[in-house]
């Protein structure tokens, strides 16, 4: 199980690696835990437990500060992503060891809000050269993890996982 976590094929599968970033070697253990499951790449969740935020555990390399960025790649539809990324969270300084809430909350947590079909909504784990100082994105609609990436000198990513989520029905019942 434990080499399945390490490996990029289910990225591959689900088009993230291609859609969001490019192809990687894992060297970071990343685990996000919602209130209701643990993401697994492909995995659904109903938006209905995506509320508040998950938890991020990171496993890397001693004395190291990591960088978590969350998008969604299908906003507005998966047919037409339009503002393909949207970014629903940034977190830089985290901790090898730690967890996103030791980091510093660049961009606040915005639970997912699928509209139209189901949307994929990854989380990209960037190793830092050291402490960063940033301003949060203007917007969220057509952000780029690559160039977000370049621009802030972090390189190519060193874990990555995904969940797919999509409107809930109403209350009705057959």
């Amino acid at each position: 199980m434990r080499s399945m976590a390490r490996s990029t094929e289910p990225l591959i599968v689900g088009r993230v690696i291609g859609d969001v970033i490019d192809n990687f070697a894992p060297t970071a253990e990343m685990l996000v835990q919602y209130p209701i499951r643990q993401v697994s790449n492909g995995c659904e969740i109903k938006t209905t437990g995506l509320v508040d935020r998950p938890r991020v555990h990171i496993r890397g390399s001693f004395d190291s500060l990591y960088t978590l960025v969350m998008v969604d790649p299908d906003a507005p539809s998966p047919s037409e992503p339009a503002s393909r990324e949207w970014v629903h969270w940034i977190v830089t300084d985290i901790p090898a060891g730690g967890d996103a809430s030791q980091g510093m909350e660049i961009l606040q947590y915005e639970p997912p809000k699928p509209v139209i079909g189901i949307h994929r909504y990854v989380f990209v784990l960037f190793k830092q050269e050291g402490p960063l100082l940033m301003m949060p994105p203007m917007f969220r609609n057509n952000f780029s993890t690559r160039n977000f990436a370049i621009t802030c000198a972090l390189g190519l990513p060193v874990a990555a996982v995904y969940f797919n989520a999509q409107k809930q029905a109403g209350g009705r019942r057959r």
